[in-house]
């Protein structure tokens, strides 16, 4: 099994904290769609004939195309692939796209999920980090998708900015709460040094972040999300029992993908590649018929420390005999060099794998890093 994944680089304004790449100049938008079927042609045989079990449309605002558009890109893809009859189909979309007459188009696509960018349902909040949506929007554009048909949805929360109180970030799980969607997954702001906000704090514009208050908007964020029956199966992701994001938890679990489109990733077991992350240069490689592409090969410490990081993170673990099997006799170097984050409860031990404690998950990064090899 593997998946594919299609990044459509076009947001309508840039918010303050991003730095994922995107345009907001819809210019070249027909040229890079035809680009992205032709690079689905040129790498057919990537994936080596596996069949397809999830696709999933990032970006950007994957939610800019047009109904017509996902089903050209999605015929295309079936056209050479073998994809699975149940495929979890994500489409991340803003809240501003998605009224009446999107989501009736939709409905004549084989999406099948969306991940909805509501970050937070205060005006101010989204003021202040430049979203395009509003608060009203937010909790409408869930409603609609729902009364569609849409039942396999997903939000984004973000916490840990000064704006957003206790009280607030209190209200913003209420909401989510209340409009009863299987899966959520809630980020800590993070300051990425080319965006705006960086920008903002460097020139004493905006306060930095502060870690104390990400800590304590974590901690309320487990308590509440355990409160409601919804499992933490990965540092940043909740659902109700079972229904994980099928196409994310197979990064987790080193399944093997296709990334299509500028500065998207691809990842066969062995090596890596990157797109270039230039709309224009992009097309003009790809109509070349030449992919824009860097590719590294894994040496074994790689592929022992991407082990490290994707299986900590989550429920399932750090299982050492699957690092045994990178690397014989790895798990008794990494055993010794876990014996400090055993000693203080931040993980623990059982059954020959090893899990982050409720505190270890507030030094996830932290630890994994120090267990690298």
């Amino acid at each position: 099994m593997a998946g594919i994944y299609l990044h459509i680089p076009f947001c309508k304004q840039a918010c303050h904290y991003c730095d994922f790449h995107f345009s907001t100049s819809l210019k070249y938008k027909d040229e890079l769609l035809q680009s992205l079927v032709k690079e689905i042609q040129l790498q057919k045989n990537y994936l080596l004939n596996d069949t397809i079990e999830t696709i999933y449309f990032g970006g950007g605002t994957p939610s800019i195309l047009e109904a017509g558009d996902i089903n050209l890109l999605l015929d295309t893809i079936t056209g050479l692939h073998t994809v699975t009859a149940d495929a979890e189909i994500t489409l991340e979309a803003n809240p501003d796209d998605l009224d009446k007459a999107k989501l009736q188009a939709l409905r004549q696509t084989p999406v099948n999920r969306f991940s909805i960018g509501i970050q937070s349902f205060f005006d101010d909040d989204l003021q202040w980090m430049n979203r395009v949506h509003r608060a009203n929007e937010a909790e409408a554009s869930v409603k609609r998708a729902q009364d569609s048909g849409f039942e396999n949805i997903t939000v984004d929360l973000i916490y840990g900015y000064p704006l957003l109180t206790e009280q607030k970030w209190k209200h913003n799980l209420h909401k989510v709460f209340e409009l009863d969607v299987p899966h959520i997954s809630a980020y800590s702001m993070t300051v990425e040094p080319q965006t705006a906000l960086a920008s903002f704090i460097r020139n004493k514009k905006q306060p930095a972040m502060n870690e104390q208050q990400s800590a304590e908007q974590f901690n309320l964020l487990m308590a509440a999300m355990a409160e409601k029956g919804f499992e933490h199966y990965e540092i940043s992701n909740f659902c109700k029992p079972g229904q994980y994001s099928r196409h994310n938890s197979n990064y987790w679990h080193g399944v093997k993908y296709l990334g299509i489109g500028p500065s998207a990733h691809s990842y066969n077991g062995q090596a890596r590649q990157w797109n270039i992350a230039n709309n224009a240069k992009y097309i003009q490689s790809i109509q070349t018929s030449t992919l824009p592409a860097e590719t590294e090969q894994l040496t074994e410490n790689n592929r022992l420390n991407e082990y490290i990081m994707t299986s900590l993170r989550t429920i399932w673990g750090l299982d050492l005999d699957k690092l045994n099997a990178i690397a014989a006799t790895s798990s008794n170097v990494l055993m010794s060099e876990a014996q400090p984050f055993l000693e203080k409860e931040w993980i623990m031990k059982k059954d020959n794998k090893i899990y982050l404690t409720q505190t270890g998950k507030l030094y996830a990064d932290h630890i994994a890093g120090e267990l690298f090899f």
